[in-house]
């Protein structure tokens, strides 16, 4: 049996997409023979607290569900303060470089970018010890950043980044990018990199959750997910005109705008807009059978990035609003999975909201059923997974 270390800034029992698109490859991979390991840091996002199960630890090793999770100290933070969440990553970074230097390692190593100063310790140190190094490639850092105003262009902060970019896609022995966008930004610098596609497909076993369109009049578009800066739910709050149609909007979900999120609805009690905070993904996917539409926003058009919303809630059969731009839009729009708004146009995602308020309860069930059949054809991680094995990927 093969064995293979996934190295990751997040996973189960954490919460969040980045979190369950490594816990998927992690099961793809046990499930085609393969011995896998986790390691990661102490639980503790969205919270930006360590769970209190890993309170008072610095180390701890679990199993879930045959894979075993190394999980490594950290000074956890969400906070919006750049050196705060700097010296989270880096408290994490410095112990899994002791951690990989002097533990045996698989000869194989996946790789988890973003974070990129994660990734460039990840990758120097493994070149060292001559690992086959798989960059899997979630968004394109620095590039991202400067795109969500996080980080100046010419700073010494991006040509350090620019710098540890292109050493982390040079030294890797292979890509996976989430997008075709991410793997046409690595052959731009690196032409001859040997990259596959690899999107972030659940794994629902082609489960529809027994969707049921409620007979009731309104009709409830939910948003659940990463309450970030990056996905600006706050400012989709203040902007999404909802009064004198029948639609509600609910969110599911922590992070970084939640108490904005929470002081906004409370002193706008009418709007017809409720907050749930967050639950587990089980839980949650009960409790959305009863919903009609998923919203996928994001503030600002971010090359590269696709949300794994898209492929989760369409594989549920649910019709998606997408509010995002880049590749995001063209995957709706290929396979006829919802509407598109272009990104940070509230005109026109208003103008959306009119019509999606004038379609009956039969026209969405009967959207439902057509989105989850097509998503069943193309959204299939099993074969995805096995495909990339059978090109000696993993």
């Amino acid at each position: 049996m093969q064995e293979i270390l996934i190295i990751s800034n997040y996973y189960p029992p954490e919460k969040g997409a980045a979190a369950n698109r490594i816990e998927q490859m992690a099961l793809q991979l046990q499930k085609n023979k393969y011995s896998v390991s986790v390691v990661c840091p102490l639980g503790n996002y969205p919270k930006g607290a360590l769970f209190p199960e890993y309170k008072g630890k610095f180390s701890v090793t679990e199993n879930q569900n045959g894979i075993r999770v190394k999980r490594l100290w950290i000074y956890p933070s969400n906070s919006k303060n750049k050196a705060k969440r700097l010296l989270s990553i880096v408290s994490f970074a410095t112990v899994l470089v002791l951690y990989l230097l002097f533990k045996k390692t698989p000869k194989k190593v996946v790789v988890q970018s973003p974070p990129l100063l994660l990734s460039f310790l990840s990758v120097a140190v493994l070149s060292l010890k001559k690992k086959k190094m798989i960059l899997n490639v979630s968004d394109l850092w620095p590039m991202a950043a400067l795109e969500l105003n996080a980080l100046k262009k010419g700073s010494l902060s991006h040509k350090v980044s620019l710098f540890m970019e292109r050493f982390i896609y040079k030294n890797a022995t292979v890509v996976l990018g989430q997008s075709q966008e991410i793997l046409d930004h690595i052959y731009t610098l690196f032409p001859n990199k040997i990259g596959f596609l690899y999107r972030n497909y659940p794994d629902l076993d082609g489960k529809q959750l027994a969707l049921t369109t409620s007979t009731e009049s309104k009709i409830k578009i939910f948003y659940a997910g990463l309450l970030g800066v990056a996905q600006g739910v706050d400012a989709l709050c203040q902007h999404i005109k909802l009064e004198n149609t029948l639609i509600e909007l609910h969110i599911f979900g922590d992070g970084a705008e939640k108490k904005e999120i929470e002081d906004y609805l409370k002193h706008h009690p009418n709007q017809p807009i409720f907050f749930h905070g967050m639950i587990d993904r089980n839980t949650l996917h009960s409790t959305l059978k009863s919903f009609d539409i998923a919203i996928v926003p994001l503030t600002t058009r971010i090359y590269g990035s696709v949300p794994s919303k898209i492929f989760e809630y369409g594989s549920l059969g649910f019709p998606i609003l997408y509010f995002g731009g880049g590749e995001g839009e063209t995957i709706v729009e290929e396979y006829d999975l919802g509407w598109v708004v272009p990104v940070g146009d509230y005109t026109a995602l208003n103008a959306q909201i009119q019509e999606i308020n004038r379609l009956s309860k039969s026209e969405i069930n009967q959207k439902k059923s057509l989105i989850f059949r097509k998503t069943q054809e193309v959204f299939d991680i099993q074969q995805q997974v096995k495909t990339l094995i059978d090109q000696e990927v993993f």
